[in-house]
């Protein structure tokens, strides 16, 4: 479901023109513009049980890491869906009911608002997951593919803000940047794990029967 929701967000944002839309607000290009966040919202609590399960899937002696983890993907989860909901329950009904007043600070339509910095900061703290619960993988192959993978996507979110914001560039560059890597490597992690966790329950299934 990660890689499902994952895939679906890129898919749904890449055709979603990124608008600069200055005030007062239109309602025209609603709900379309608000598509993208289905399934982005649904990806922030599938992201929690995914790492809840990999804390599950630790070994003891990592289980601590995996705990981290889970701690980031929580934070990440309550940011993004408070952004999203609140883009749903109260920046879009009031612009279709041409109360604009004061929404500056909270549409997407804003480059420097707050819906845009709290996603940037959401997947920051997805990225401090990744880093967190790469250290559950050490094992066979894929594994230490993971753990490259969830290394190497923190290290390029964290290289890309702090290299954007010495460049100069607004925060929606950074934002995109953030959301592509993200999406990315949830979809690539997302078919890995699959088969890890596969390959983990079958061993489970004959040791069980060897036991018995």
């Amino acid at each position: 479901m990660t890689t499902v929701f994952a895939a679906a967000f890129f898919a749904v944002g890449i055709v979603s023109p990124v608008r600069n839309i200055p005030y007062p607000y239109v309602a025209s290009f609603i709900p379309t513009d608000y598509l993208w966040m289905y399934p982005a919202f649904l990806l922030a609590p599938t992201f929690v049980v995914l790492t809840a399960c990999i804390h599950s899937y630790a070994a003891d002696d990592k289980k601590f890491f995996s705990q981290i983890a889970l701690s980031f993907a929580v934070v990440y989860a309550a940011v993004i869906t408070t952004d999203y909901f609140i883009q749903w329950t109260v920046v879009e009904p009031s612009i279709l009911s041409g109360e604009t007043a004061g929404l500056a600070l909270f549409t997407q339509y804003n480059p420097h608002g707050l819906r845009v910095a709290l996603e940037g900061l959401g997947y920051l703290m997805m990225n401090g997951a990744f880093l967190f619960v790469a250290a559950v993988f050490a094992g066979g192959r894929l594994e230490r593919a993971l753990r490259w993978l969830f290394v190497a996507s923190f290290v390029v979110a964290v290289g890309s803000f702090v290299g954007l914001s010495l460049l100069g560039y607004g925060i929606v560059t950074f934002e995109l940047a953030i959301i592509t890597i993200s999406c990315i490597v949830l979809i690539i992690s997302g078919a890995l794990l699959s088969v890890v966790f596969k390959r983990a329950g079958q061993q489970r299934g004959r040791n069980q029967r060897a036991a018995v």
